[in-house]
């Protein structure tokens, strides 16, 4: 067992590093995906989104969740709704940059603290579901959007429509159904027929001992991310 964690950890730590697109095209092994650790552009799983789908440049989307989104949006078309990507795959250093943002900007925070601070709306790095690329961010990214009349209409027909394509809704409103993890987010969107061999996968094969490599990262096991936050969505996703 020992072992088995220490190639764990030997294969993430490489993946971080400048490998040749070859070495990253490699990251089809579902340890080095799940944690956001190889290059969404060289690798064969992924595609990049065209400029018609979303205001952002250079991101991508792994193929089979393009493809169920593209349909999405053309059904919507068809009832007036305009659906926009504005957020894909993060892999591990682009979550990285989030968090130590956050993470410095808060210099009187006790660690678990600062930490739960961040977790409302963002993940540890490697932890992310935004690593995997099924999931992506629709129209905005602020709460107070999807209270707009425009805002509301939209996430109406996504709550109604979206399963017909195949995505879910992670980060429902907290209460009896979902207790834990991050607040709401009405614009976050997972393709499950594939999100959820993941979370399977994570659910035999990830602890909180594989998150590590960023400031504050100490404070997973204190925390329990695994069970409290990759794990408190939306049960209709897993």
């Amino acid at each position: 067992m020992k072992l088995t964690h220490q190639l764990f950890c030997l294969v993430a730590l490489l993946s971080l590093n400048n490998l040749s697109a070859e070495d990253l095209d490699k990251g089809s092994d579902l340890n080095t995906v799940i944690q956001g650790r190889f290059n969404p552009a060289t690798h064969k799983n992924f595609v990049k989104i065209d400029k018609k789908y979303t205001p952002k440049s250079g991101i991508y989307l792994n193929n089979e969740a393009y493809d169920a989104f593209i349909k999405m949006r053309e059904s919507a078309k068809k009832d007036n709704i305009d659906l926009n990507i504005v957020s894909a795959t993060r892999n591990f250093n682009g979550q990285k940059r989030i968090w130590e943002r956050k993470w410095k900007r808060d210099k009187l925070s006790e660690s678990v603290e600062r930490a739960k601070k961040i977790l409302r709306y963002s993940s540890m790095p490697s932890t992310s579901r935004h690593h995997w690329g099924t999931d992506i961010d629709i129209n905005s990214v602020a709460s107070a959007y999807f209270l707009s009349k425009k805002g509301q209409k939209e996430y109406l027909w996504l709550q109604n429509n979206a399963k017909d394509f195949g995505f879910c809704q992670p980060y429902t409103a907290k209460g009896e159904q979902r207790k834990t993890g991050y607040n709401e987010e009405k614009w976050h969107w997972s393709y499950i027929n594939i999100a959820k061999q993941y979370t399977n996968h994570v659910r035999e094969n990830f602890t909180n001992s594989h998150i590590h490599g960023f400031l504050g990262s100490e404070t997973a096991s204190d925390i329990d991310i695994v069970s409290n936050y990759i794990f408190g969505i939306n049960k209709d996703c897993l």
